[in-house]
């Protein structure tokens, strides 16, 4: 029976070495001489550091225009985190990269093939969902429905079996 898998899998390589170009380009900028701004990853894990506010939005500008030129999509990153006052005048705002889908991403996506009258069915996998279907086209076609109804997970697709 086909079927294939709806992933949030994101290229941890090159986000590593986004997060080298922007420390990089840290370090060569004027307007961040003599601040204690940089970037650290650890694991799946972005912990932004700068001397304000302001600081850090310029850096988050900077990751994010190297993360895009590295074919990251931005919606791996969570940004929801709040920015927290470290000693002295010293702030960092920590970004999780979203690997897995959660329980609601894949909840929602069941629910959409569920409501699309294809003739698929969606199981819930730990950290994918599963698309099974008696044809390729119908999966082919429940793909299309998974993109547009989840614009905001970066799904991708993989396992594909015929």
């Amino acid at each position: 029976m086909p079927s294939f898998d709806a992933v949030l899998d994101p290229n941890l390589v090159e986000v590593r070495n986004a997060v080298d170009n922007t420390a990089k380009e840290i370090g060569t900028r004027f307007d961040f001489k003599g601040s204690s701004a940089k970037v650290e990853l650890k694991e799946k894990e972005l912990t932004v550091f700068a001397d304000s506010d302001f600081q850090i939005g310029q850096v988050l500008d900077i990751l994010i225009a190297k993360l895009t030129k590295r074919n990251v999509d931005i919606r791996f990153m969570d940004r929801t985190a709040k920015i927290e006052k470290i000693g002295g005048d010293k702030v960092k705002q920590v970004i999780t990269v979203k690997s897995g889908i959660d329980a609601d991403t894949a909840k929602k996506i069941q629910t959409a093939i569920k409501g699309s009258k294809l003739k698929v069915q969606a199981s819930i996998q730990g950290d994918t969902v599963r698309v099974t279907g008696a044809k390729r086209d119908d999966l082919q076609a429940a793909m299309a429905l998974i993109r547009a109804d989840v614009p905001d997970a970066p799904v991708s697709f993989n396992n594909f079996r015929d």
